[in-house]
């Protein structure tokens, strides 16, 4: 019971994270087009900033996506082996997904490490905080596939496209 909270203010607070990246990226986008529209004039960091929302709300989005079984999945080798076999293969595709996660977890560690003295051009912001949106992402895909995976591994990627609001829970 306690981990099936944990999980639902988890997957809440996923979801407001990208409502608000999203809100003030439509908002910023819509007031720099008003801006021009109006007075010929434009909020300069406007575009850049728009740009690296965009960014942190694609990886911070991304579990949620998995979560809901809409990243591209080819399974038709699993569906034509039989129950046991296809559990198998899904096996071997989520610790593949896993090593992968941590890979790019990894990569992108990296990657801010070595960007944090490089400054993006309007708002001088290192590019390390852009590109940490990176790990934490990468890091919210491992969370949310360990507590869907066990959806996961009964029924391949179908099984975790319950609903269009209600996301599976580990159970």
């Amino acid at each position: 019971m306690l981990v099936r909270k944990a999980e639902t203010i988890f997957v809440e607070a996923n979801r407001w994270a990208m409502i608000a990246i999203l809100s003030v990226m439509a908002g910023l986008v819509f007031s720099n087009v008003c801006l021009r529209y109006f007075t010929n004039h434009s909020i300069t960091w406007s575009d850049e900033v728009a740009r690296h929302l965009m960014i942190w709300l694609t990886f911070i989005g991304a579990g949620l996506t998995l979560r809901h079984g809409g990243l591209v999945a080819i399974d038709n080798l699993q569906a034509a082996m039989g129950e046991r076999s296809g559990r198998i293969i899904r096996a071997i595709v989520a610790a593949i997904m896993i090593i992968f996660f941590l890979t790019m977890i990894w990569a992108g560690k990296i990657y801010v490490e070595r960007t944090m003295f490089q400054t993006t051009p309007s708002t001088r912001i290192p590019f390390g905080y852009i590109y940490l949106a990176m790990p934490i992402g990468f890091g919210l895909l491992i969370l949310h596939l360990l507590l869907v995976l066990r959806t996961y591994l009964a029924g391949g990627m179908g099984a975790l496209q319950q609903g269009d609001d209600v996301p599976p829970v580990a159970g």
